[in-house]
């Protein structure tokens, strides 16, 4: 890369605005850095959870939870960071109005005790749910639908999965920048501070 190039932690709109997906396997840091994100850029956070799991982990009609994601958009005119992932249910609403797509990919031996301990913290009542009204339980923390069954499972599938997508990306023009985190902290953490003196100096 030649040094007279500058490359911007986030590129950004032609109207000035950011509109980020954070994306990521569960456990990878996405609520975290999403807070952290959209503090530093002062625009609301989107939690996709949020909008999706009813109280009792009651998963919505397609067409509700989409209705959901447009509506958030649409009262964020001055830009937003979505956290979460639901590519197959919300990516034709969310990437064509999106200017950054952060993909955190940490080690599966950094995420995984993560979110066993998370997960823990949220069984007996010390965590904040993923979403309202949905408490983690045994009987499906460590059932085939539970999270630490999914991320076992899913680790290696969903890589691959974002490595065709990002490939796919930098040959569409027009396209969100897509940007791959991985490491064991000290990238996301250079990254964040890259935000944080591009937002300061912008």
């Amino acid at each position: 890369m030649s040094g007279d190039t500058l490359v911007l932690p986030l590129r950004g709109g032609s109207d000035g605005c950011y509109r980020v997906h954070i994306t990521g396997n569960s456990g990878s840091g996405k609520s975290t850095t999403g807070k952290r994100l959209a503090s530093i850029l002062s625009v609301p956070l989107i939690s996709l959870d949020t909008l999706y799991w009813e109280p009792g982990w009651v998963e919505p009609p397609p067409d509700v939870f989409r209705a959901r994601v447009r509506e958030a958009l649409s009262q964020a005119p001055d830009g937003w960071v979505v956290e979460g992932s639901y590519h197959s249910r919300i990516d034709d609403i969310v990437s064509p109005t999106c200017t950054d797509i952060i993909w955190l990919d940490p080690p599966f031996m950094l995420y995984f005790p993560r979110i066993v301990a998370r997960t823990f913290l949220r069984m007996v009542g010390l965590g904040e749910p993923c979403s309202p009204g949905c408490p983690e339980r045994l009987s499906r923390t460590f059932s085939r639908r539970g999270i630490l069954w999914w991320c076992m499972t899913n680790h290696s599938r969903f890589r691959k999965r974002k490595l065709a997508g990002m490939e796919s990306l930098s040959k569409t023009l027009g396209a969100p920048r897509m940007q791959r985190i991985g490491g064991w902290g000290n990238e996301l953490k250079a990254w964040l501070l890259g935000v944080m003196n591009m937002a300061r100096h912008a």
